[in-house]
Parts: structure tokens; C-alpha cells; sequence
């Protein structure tokens, strides 16, 4: 049906946004770009993702297609960037790939590690919000959670740096008594 219309007429729809057209001209050239791409790359998948890539960017720049220029060496150059810049950040890979540390497993990887905190966590919170009473609770939370120092949580409260270490000990004795009690 599209193949009737002419590559100005076609891009002069696409640049109104005709995605009837574009399609039309998708599949009149997407064979003739892959060809090419294929040809400089020698791997099928990878061509495919830069023929993609390549109508892409000619959808995304309708507006300034030009009907009179051939639309084919447009693909085909759009394609050509692409090739070469993929192959510069391939270069550029291999180039510093000795350079990248090698992971390790940290602490934080083993999901079921994770999932044995995320459990304490919770029932630490639990805890806390239960058995704490609420000014305990509070410098529990501003020491512990929010990582302020007992001086900084004197000055904020009006108290003394002793209350706030007594305030934290005795949550820490209650987080142990209810720990222990609940994993027997």
C-alpha cells in the first residue's frame, strides 16, 4: 500500500509525525541498513540493536528530515556513527578493563544474610516502639538511628550527657532481655 508513495512524500508525512509513513520507509529500508550493519559488525544481535537504535533516532529527529535528501544515506550514515561509537566504547572498555577491581562478595550480597537482618530490624523496631518508654525511646533513636553523640542529644533534649547514657543503656538491657527471651 505505502510502497506507491515516494521518499519525499513519505518524509514530508513523517515529519508530521505519520507513523503510517515511517513504517512504510522502515520497511522499505530496515533491509538495506541491516545489510550494511551486519556487514561491519559480523554479529546479528548487535546489528539488529543498531538498526533499531537507527530508527530511533530518525523517529526522534522527524522534524528536521529533509524530503529532498536521500533518506537511505541518512539511515546508512546515522548507522556509521553508530558502528564507530560503539566500537570507540568497546576500545575504551578493553583498554581499562584491567584497570576495574575485580568484585568481591561483601557482607551485604548474601540474601540470606540480608534477609536474617532485615528480620532483627524488625523486630528491634518492634521492640523499641512496645517496651521503650517514649523519652528512652527517643534518645534510643536519636543515638542509634539518626548516629548523634550523647552530646549532641544533651543539647538538643536540655539534659545531661549522663542521662542520655543512662537512657541508652537501659534500652539496650531491655532490646536484650526481649532478644533473648523471643529466639528461645
Amino acid at each position: 500500500m505505502e510502497q506507491s508513495h515516494t521518499d519525499p512524500e513519505l518524509l514530508k508525512r513523517v515529519r508530521a509525525s505519520d507513523a503510517d509513513a515511517f513504517r512504510a520507509l522502515f520497511e522499505r529500508y530496515q533491509p538495506i541498513v541491516f545489510r550494511q550493519v551486519m556487514y561491519q559488525l559480523g554479529e546479528s544481535d548487535a546489528a539488529h540493536d543498531v538498526v533499531q537504535e537507527t530508527f530511533v533516532r530518525i523517529w526522534d529527529h522527524r522534524r528536521s528530515l529533509q524530503p529532498e535528501l536521500s533518506f537511505v544515506a541518512y539511515a546508512l550514515r546515522i548507522s556509521a556513527n553508530l558502528v564507530r561509537d560503539a566500537a570507540r566504547h568497546r576500545a575504551v572498555r578493553e583498554r581499562t578493563a584491567h584497570s576495574v577491581p575485580t568484585p568481591e562478595l561483601s557482607e551485604g550480597d548474601d540474601p540470606e544474610e540480608a534477609l536474617s537482618r532485615a528480620m532483627l530490624e524488625e523486630r528491634i523496631a518492634r521492640i523499641v516502639n512496645a517496651r521503650l518508654p517514649d523519652r528512652c525511646r527517643e534518645i534510643f533513636l536519636l543515638s542509634r538511628f539518626e548516629g548523634k553523640t550523647h552530646r549532641e542529644i544533651a543539647t538538643l533534649l536540655g539534659v545531661t550527657e549522663k542521662t542520655i547514657e543512662n537512657q541508652i543503656n537501659r534500652a539496650l538491657r531491655v532490646l536484650r532481655r526481649a532478644l533473648r527471651v523471643q529466639s528461645r
